[in-house]
């Protein structure tokens, strides 16, 4: 197999970002639309993001927040989003940058995503430093998952609460994605 010297995977996933700070950038410009809401989920240690440490310490990996009814301030700039919630009644003000977000679903559609957190400069210099030392293969990206299915209803005063259960991967459905050639839909 050739070796992707292009790096597709990073060109999706910076395409999906994109996709993030459009869809955040409209909504805080005109508000929801419908019955469009979102699922944003991110690591809680990746640079830049702004947690208050009682949130980061209930959820030191990743956490998963609910943009539908009770946000406030939604700023987004080029490189992340900020945003208030309320966490157990109380308003709290969040910083996310795109690169740590990984994932994103609007249930009402559906759609949804996942992506890989962008690493930072000083992990690309380790990896690439490890990788020149010992010829590793670099394994193939996964195949997005579908997208994820609307969260349970949950009480009025919980929805913008973070979910522990965020980073609960679904199964695809048949087991994984298969590559099928061009040449097997031809005609003989």
């Amino acid at each position: 197999m050739a070796t992707d010297l292009i790096r597709y995977d990073l060109l999706v996933q910076e395409a999906l970002r994109s996709v993030v700070r459009k869809v955040l950038s409209d909504t805080a410009r005109t508000g929801l639309i419908g019955e469009h809401h979102f699922n944003i989920a991110f690591k809680t240690q990746a640079p830049g993001v702004v947690v208050p440490a009682a949130i980061k310490s209930r959820f030191p990996e990743e956490m998963s927040i609910i943009l539908q009814h009770e946000f406030w301030d939604l700023v987004v700039t080029q490189e992340a989003f900020e945003v208030s919630l309320n966490f157990s009644r109380k308003p709290e003000r969040l910083t996310v940058p795109f690169d740590a977000i990984t994932g994103f679903t609007d249930p009402s559609v559906p759609f949804g995503f996942k992506l890989e957190p962008r690493q930072t400069e000083e992990k690309k210099s380790e990896s690439t430093l490890s990788r020149s030392r010992a010829p590793v293969a670099r394994p193939q990206p996964a195949p997005s998952p579908p997208p994820a299915k609307a969260a349970p209803p949950q009480p009025p005063g919980e929805r913008l609460a973070a979910r522990p259960d965020a980073t609960d991967k679904p199964a695809l459905p048949g087991g994984p994605a298969k590559v099928v050639s061009i040449d097997a839909f031809r005609k003989k």
